[in-house]
């Protein structure tokens, strides 16, 4: 290539929507399943670390695990309550560390722009849909049990379609026929809500690869030239990282914060089944 047609390399056009498979021979084994062994494996020999040789006074990484441990406990004891939350913080906790961890994992420099025969090797969990789908549903399946478990067959299903509010005599039997109907719609809200799940991380973790990915193509499509181009490419984005390892977090937080709520929403007993319930 002469010197006037060399330049720096540059960047593909824009950000593959989908995962992409890691092997040719291996369809399902996608760049964002190497990604998300990754995040697991950290996650894993942290906690193992920080709690092989637990000490009275803790160390370092001991001390750090159980201040998130603590602090994101009172934090879903606040919203499901005292008795659920053993239930629901196990689960709960794993999403958050996860998710923080991997949104985190796909701002680290080659993830999304190191290429294996053309395509990514490295994806963040979080803008695959397959994966935030897998995790919802296996949230959804918790929540089922759950709420099965504290509110029993019949509660659950009288907390969906059952007239609320105590009330009592013709009033109460006039009403039926609509809250068999808004019983139905909840039926439908919790059917979509793996998909909200779901779709709301990948969008908010996909827009920011888009984002990263436009402001290193800024030099270039300014027409910087080679040089100016690349200095560019490396300089622009720090501020967004700064900004994508803040959405990283919130990202998180907001999956189990909305994770909680469903589960608080399912869990919380009506006064009318408070007053008939046995003491």
């Amino acid at each position: 290539m002469s010197p006037a047609t060399a330049h720096a390399p540059s960047l593909p056009l824009a950000v593959s929507q989908t995962a992409e498979a890691f092997f040719e021979v291996l369809p399902w084994f996608t760049n964002a399943l190497v990604v998300t062994l990754i995040a697991g494996g950290i996650l894993f020999f942290v906690c193992r670390a920080a709690t092989s040789k637990m000490r009275r006074v803790p160390g370092t990484l001991q001390n750090m695990l159980e201040m998130v441990v603590d602090g994101f406990y009172s934090f879903v004891e606040g919203i499901v309550g005292p008795k659920i939350a053993p239930k629901a913080f196990p689960l709960l906790c794993t999403i958050f560390l996860f998710y923080l961890v991997s949104n985190w994992l796909g701002l680290i420099p080659g993830v999304g722009t190191i290429y294996l025969n053309g395509k990514p090797a490295l994806r963040p969990p979080g803008a695959d849909i397959n994966n935030n789908l897998a995790i919802a549903l296996l949230f959804m399946v918790v929540w089922l049990v759950i709420s099965m478990k504290e509110m029993g067959v019949g509660g659950f299903f009288a907390h969906l379609f059952a007239p609320k509010g105590g009330l009592t005599g013709i009033l109460r039997t006039a009403l039926i026929p609509i809250f068999l109907f808004v019983g139905l719609l909840e039926i439908v809200s919790i059917s979509v809500r793996p998909f909200s799940l779901s779709l709301r991380l990948y969008g908010n973790i996909f827009a920011g690869e888009t984002l990263l990915h436009t402001m290193a193509e800024l030099g270039d499509k300014l027409g910087l030239g080679n040089a100016l181009a690349y200095i560019a490419r490396v300089l622009v984005p720090v501020p967004f990282y700064f900004l994508e390892i803040l959405v990283g977090f919130l990202q998180a937080i907001v999956f189990s914060l909305l994770c909680a709520v469903y589960i608080q929403l399912s869990t919380t007993h009506d006064d009318h089944h408070e007053e008939g319930a046995p003491h």
